[in-house]
């Protein structure tokens, strides 16, 4: 059950990472490459943050602006140097790796004896449920710590879900869905393309930073190496929720995106539970992602073929 529950609060929290791909990727079309960087970037800075005494909330919130900083950085490199979004996407994610050493002082930086975010959820657990060691959930014994943490990283979620679903939905949000969908028409209308890519790309590495800002609390220390595919790991939880959802309205999509991230996340705990060996997680992994990309476009022609058979 320890093992269930940590993969559905690992899978929650990078579901915010999802997110950020699902902006880039999907309401853009732009292969951002900078979420290796973005990622450890926000680890990076909360974890250093908390080792300082910074209150978890703030540096967890320093973290999602730095982010937003490397995005704004590849949206400029982008649109003001006429660089090719996947160089400059590279070309930054290069660079963060060494302004990640710099912010932390050293590759690794452990958070076991601060006071994160993490704390703050058991906390509450506690004043709910009282200090019991356990509590019975469905005929499960749950450690009490593990429960809130996994009950308060699904309401956060949920909150930035809705708030996310509601964005997109202001003028600004359509204005930005609207660019991804057909760029001459919106620039004939007056908008600013440049802008609402660059603006784009800000919100989508804010998100991913502060999945790694989330991620790093929640498992103790934060690394300069943790960063290392995460841009695949997304993007594979994008390709997972649009298969489970079938829909392009844009509040499915967000919820797709969360789940096909949760659902990745028990496919590799089932598989290191079944005696995966560790270092064949990013092997499995890119196995994962290439169904992901075949299996929709192989049941396509499977129905396809059987229409065409049953007509004739």
């Amino acid at each position: 059950m320890t093992l269930l529950i940590g993969a559905l609060t690992i899978g929650l929290i990078l579901s915010l990472l999802a997110l950020g791909v699902f902006i880039s990727f999907r309401i853009f079309n732009f292969p951002d490459i900078t979420a290796d960087g973005s990622f450890p970037l926000g680890a990076a800075i909360s974890a250093t943050l908390l080792v300082l005494g910074v209150n978890p909330i703030l540096a967890t919130l320093a973290g999602f602006c730095g982010g937003v900083l490397a995005g704004l950085l590849t949206g400029l490199l982008h649109m003001k140097f006429n660089i090719h979004g996947l160089l400059a996407g590279i070309l930054v994610m290069t660079g963060l790796y060494s302004i990640n050493l710099h912010v932390m002082g050293k590759s690794n930086v452990p958070l076991l004896r601060e006071t994160t975010l993490g704390t703050y959820a058991e906390r509450v657990g506690e004043t709910i449920f009282g200090v019991a060691d356990d509590i019975n959930i469905g005929g499960w014994d749950v450690n009490i710590q593990d429960a809130s943490i996994l009950g308060c990283t699904f309401g956060f979620i949920a909150l930035m879900c809705l708030g996310l679903h509601a964005f997109f939905r202001t003028n600004m949000g359509t204005a930005m869905r609207a660019t991804g969908d057909n760029q001459q028409m919106m620039r004939a209308q007056g908008v600013n393309v440049g802008v609402m890519i660059t603006i784009g790309l800000a919100l989508s590495n804010g998100l991913i930073a502060l999945s790694g800002a989330l991620l790093a609390q929640y498992q103790g220390f934060a690394d300069v190496q943790m960063g290392i595919g995460m841009i695949v790991l997304g993007l594979a939880s994008v390709i997972i929720g649009e298969a489970l959802i079938g829909s392009q309205h844009v509040g499915l999509t967000i919820m797709g995106a969360v789940m096909g991230s949760v659902l990745f996340r028990l496919l590799v705990a089932i598989a290191l539970r079944w005696g995966l060996n560790p270092n064949d997680l990013k092997l499995i992994t890119a196995i994962f992602v290439f169904l992901a990309l075949v299996l929709p476009t192989l049941l396509n022609k499977l129905r396809a073929s059987k229409a065409r058979t049953a007509h004739a």
